[in-house]
Order: structure tokens, then C-alpha cells, then sequence
């Protein structure tokens, strides 16, 4: 497909979508004279999960990283334990269990899907090993299989940190609800937006009513609203993870137009890989890799650079032209703080390396193809062809 490049355009990395129905629904909750948490939007994303997901509950918290704490809490993890993740994630991955005294035991990732690799976790494991936290990076599954046959065979829980990947799946399992508990995010810079905000998955019944109690600040509460107990006390540790209403509606306006914003960042997407696919031919640039087993929400799309330099210079020669693009995590075993509370298992073949050279294109709900067609011959230019 021939595009013809303009001499500037301003594109934006990001822009929250907005479906239109998200003021109305605002309005709604502020007429219902109820703001705090556990209304009728917070109980309508409840439902909307259970129905979608398939999953026995989900509960709307005030981040993903909140429902990753609640997920800590839930595997009962205490100082000395320790937990597999890769390391090239966001912060939060780690943090909400190294709040609870653990120990981080990163492994090296594929450089084909970002992810975890799961071939090298088993020789991770110790006796000390509690849980294992694949991390889905770009809304594309890890290898699942192999994951939750690992976490049987030595005991161990799965918590799937899902924060990419609301409405892509893994062998037709929606991504979150293949562990024992998963955690969405719903921030302004992923596919389903309540400005801040995320959502707990909770698969093994077994953990409903103890989720509930932490979220609501280590009370019954939820079981006082519904009218099973005459009053409410602390009953366990817990914290504030309840959203309010007015996040909930917001994000329920979303949540309604789940498949179209999805089908919308799939044609982008697509757009992006057809277009510059000539150019991964000839060597010049890296593309995503979706298995075959996979299905994505095209949270992302990126290119991978020869090197970290070779990233540098498009990064300023894309905002000569007025456009955003942006590389992702700095691993985390890299930073101060994890190597104070984790350590690298094996050799950093791929982590380190592969993150130098991921940059990560404008990608957003209704984003027009003359701005896609921008990006990518400016890309073109960059590289002379």
C-alpha cells in the first residue's frame, strides 16, 4: 500500500479512549448518591468479567499493583519465600511481594515474545519457591501449559500479572484466568481506561471470600452489604483497594465496547506489521512474534532496533517529526532495588539486550490510518528505503 508522507504530523504516543457513554454514566452514579465503592458499575464489571472471562470472580481494585498485593496476601507470602517473575516488567510485579519479605528470583525471557522463559523456571524452583508470576507482556500469552504443569508438580501458585492483556487469550483461555489468580490494570495508557485502576481474577474459589476481607481493609463488609452478617468488624489484615463508583463507570463504558476498541487496535496494528514487514526482510528491524496458540489485543506494537545507540538516533529523529515513540522497561535486576530484594537466576542472556533495542510505536483506540502511515514512512526515511 502506497502512502504519501506529509511533511509533519503530530502523533501522540497515547491517547485514553473515550467511547462516548463514559459522562453519562458518570452522571448516573453521582444522581444515585453513592460514590464509594461496590455500586451498581462496580457490580455491572463484576458481572461483565464473570460473563466474558468465565472466571468464578473478579473484583475492581484501585490498580493493577494493588490487585497484585491482594494476590501476595492471598498466597500467604512471607519473608524468606521466594517468587519466579521475569525481570523485564513493571516495578509493581515485584513490589507487591517483595513487600511482603520475599525474595525476587528473576529468569531470563524469550526474546521472540518478551516473556518469561518458560524452559529455564523448573531450575529456579527451590524449597523456598512459592509462586511463579508469568507476566504477558503486550497482551501476548506465555506458555501456560508448561507454567501451570510446573506449578502442580512442585505445589506452587500462579499469578498471572495480566496488567496488557484484558481480551487476549491462550489457547481460547482469556489471559487471567489461567492461573489462580490474575490481575488486570486498567491506567490510562492500556487498551480499557479508568484513568487509574485494575481488577483481581480470582479462578480458585477457595480465595473469593478472603480477597473480599482484604480489599475492604481486612473487614467483612461485603458480606454485611449483602445482608449475610448484622454488622461488620476486622476480621484480617487488609488494605484500600476499593474503587469508586465514579472509576466504575468510567470503566464500564469500556468495558461495553470491549471488542470494538479491540478490533480497532488490531487494524493498526496489522497496518504496522504488513507495512513494515519489507523491512524486517531485509534485516533491518525486529517485529513482534504472536505464537500460533495466541490470541492478542494489540496493546503494542513495536520494532526492535540493531542496538540500543541505533534506537537512540530514532527516537530523536522520529520527534524531529513530531512523533512519540517511546523504549519500555529498564529490567529490573539492572536497578538498585532489585538487587537489594531479588537476585538473576542463570545467565541474562536475552533480558538485557532485547529491552535495549524495543521501541514502542504510537498505538491508541481511533487512531487514524494517515497518522499510522506517518509513523511508518518516517520509519522508511529513517532507513533509507
Amino acid at each position: 500500500m502506497a502512502y504519501k508522507l506529509q511533511s509533519y504530523i503530530d502523533v501522540p504516543f497515547n491517547i485514553p479512549p473515550v467511547t462516548g457513554q463514559e459522562a453519562h454514566y458518570i452522571a448516573r452514579a453521582i444522581s444515585s448518591g453513592r460514590l464509594t465503592g461496590d455500586g451498581q458499575f462496580t457490580q455491572k464489571c463484576h458481572h461483565w468479567f464473570r460473563d466474558n472471562l468465565g472466571c468464578p470472580a473478579a473484583l475492581l481494585t484501585t490498580s493493577c499493583t494493588h490487585a497484585l498485593e491482594i494476590s501476595a496476601l492471598l498466597a500467604d507470602i512471607r519473608v524468606g519465600d521466594e517468587v519466579i517473575m521475569p525481570s523485564y516488567t513493571f516495578v509493581s510485579t515485584a513490589n507487591a511481594f517483595a513487600l511482603r519479605g520475599a525474595k525476587i528470583v528473576f529468569v531470563d525471557i524469550r526474546p521472540d515474545t518478551m516473556n518469561i522463559n518458560e524452559e529455564l523456571i523448573e531450575a529456579a524452583i527451590t524449597g523456598r519457591t512459592k509462586a511463579i508470576v508469568p507476566v504477558h507482556y503486550a497482551g501476548v500469552a506465555c506458555e501456560m501449559d508448561i507454567i501451570m504443569k510446573l506449578a502442580d508438580r512442585y505445589g506452587l501458585m500462579v499469578i498471572e500479572d495480566a496488567a496488557q492483556g484484558v481480551m487476549s487469550s491462550y489457547k481460547g483461555k482469556a489471559l487471567g484466568t489461567i492461573g489462580h489468580l490474575g490481575c488486570f490494570s486498567f491506567h490510562d495508557t492500556k487498551n480499557y481506561t479508568c484513568g487509574e485502576g485494575g481488577a483481581l481474577v480470582i479462578n480458585d474459589e477457595s480465595f473469593v471470600q478472603r480477597a473480599e476481607i482484604i480489599r475492604e481493609k481486612g473487614t467483612d463488609r461485603s458480606r454485611f452489604l449483602r445482608g449475610e452478617t448484622d454488622r461488620y468488624t476486622w476480621v484480617d489484615i487488609g488494605s484500600s483497594y476499593l474503587p469508586s463508583e465514579l472509576n466504575a463507570a468510567f470503566l464500564f463504558a469500556q468495558l461495553e465496547a470491549a471488542e470494538d476498541i479491540r478490533s480497532d487496535r488490531m487494524r493498526s496494528w496489522e497496518l504496522y506489521y504488513t507495512e513494515l514487514e519489507p523491512l524486517a526482510e531485509r534485516g533491518l528491524i525486529g517485529l513482534p512474534h504472536i505464537p500460533s496458540e495466541c490470541a492478542q489485543n494489540g496493546h503494542a506494537f513495536y520494532i526492535k532496533t540493531a542496538d540500543c545507540a541505533e534506537r537512540t538516533r530514532l527516537i530523536k529523529f522520529f520527534k524531529g517529526r513530531g512523533i512519540a515513540a517511546t523504549f519500555h522497561y529498564i529490567p529490573l535486576h539492572n536497578s538498585q532495588a532489585g538487587q537489594e530484594h531479588g537476585q538473576f537466576h542463570g545467565p541474562d542472556r536475552y533480558t538485557t539486550v532485547e529491552s535495549e533495542r524495543i521501541l514502542r510505536l504510537p498505538l491508541y483506540y481511533r487512531l487514524e490510518n494517515e497518522k499510522v502511515a506517518y509513523v511508518i514512512n518516517s520509519l522508511r526515511a529513517f532507513y533509507n528505503c
